[in-house]
């Protein structure tokens, strides 16, 4: 079950199902049942539970603040106990009261959290979610079923992620939003029901962007929800206009996936589907 370098603390319960790596602290009163498997010097504070129904795995140098539930049964009312995992990356942080669920059957059978996420405090992802690197959500952000976050997005506080949503590259959702429909790569919403105000500019500077690739993302974007045409030949137009250029192909590959939900658009737009 652990190492000698491994420090539990004595009121800890932790079954003989559960594999801990080196140097791994285990503080007061937390709880880990079944199929667990901690990373090397990840730390969970006190009163943490973990619980491995499938299998649930938290990777090297992760940093759980006291009351996270991470790993027990999802709250979807179709679950049927069916085999369901959860895996979360490395140097993440989980703080107080966070909740994280494992998929379900009528999902992908998995939630996967990635490497340098910051889950802030009364944070939930629920079942079949797939996060990116880099993530950040602010205190109480949910993501209900399926939701989709690309790497380096940040959620605001108290904002709310509709099922089967997808959250671009990048993007920045503001603190008590409503997001029902997909978020364009580094784009900007905010609002009870969220529209798109713009891109998140700073981000942009923040990740290195040049002066050139900004100006081209604006244009991208200005051309991508205000010029004329249907929306398949405005992203036609700009496919050919723009081929090659990484930054702006991010925007217009997400415009072209699949998927069942439509666009956040800025305001007065109306909906819009892909």
């Amino acid at each position: 079950m652990s190492t000698s370098s491994t420090r539990i603390h004595p009121t800890a319960v932790i079954e003989k199902t559960v594999t801990l790596g080196h140097d791994v602290e285990i503080g007061p009163y937390c709880v880990l049942t079944g199929n667990v498997k901690i990373g090397e010097g990840t730390k969970l504070h006190s009163h943490v539970v973990i619980a491995g129904p499938t299998l649930t795995t938290l990777g090297s140098n992760c940093d759980v603040f006291p009351f996270a539930s991470i790993g027990h049964i999802c709250q979807d009312l179709k679950f049927d106990n069916e085999p369901a995992t959860l895996e979360i990356g490395h140097h993440t942080t989980i703080r107080e009261y966070a909740t994280i669920q494992p998929g379900t059957a009528g999902g992908i059978s998995k939630t996967i959290v990635g490497n340098n996420c910051h889950l802030m405090v009364n944070t939930h992802i629920a079942h079949d979610c797939v996060v990116g690197n880099n993530v950040i959500m602010s205190n109480c952000a949910t993501l209900a079923g399926h939701v989709i976050v690309e790497d380096q997005a940040i959620i605001g506080g108290l904002s709310a992620i509709h099922q089967f949503v997808r959250i671009g590259k990048g993007a920045m959702i503001g603190g008590m939003s409503g997001v029902e429909r997909d978020v364009i790569p580094y784009g900007n919403v905010k609002g009870e029901r969220a529209f798109l105000s713009g891109l998140n500019l700073i981000g942009m500077k923040r990740n290195g962007f040049s002066r050139d690739d900004m100006r081209i993302m604006k244009d991208i974007f200005e051309q991508l929800f205000f010029s004329e045409g249907a929306l398949s030949e405005r992203v036609k137009r700009l496919l050919k206009a723009y081929q090659g250029h990484p930054r702006g192909q991010e925007i217009l590959d997400f415009v072209c996936s699949d998927s069942s939900r439509s666009f956040c658009l800025p305001r007065g737009k109306g909906n819009q589907s892909s």
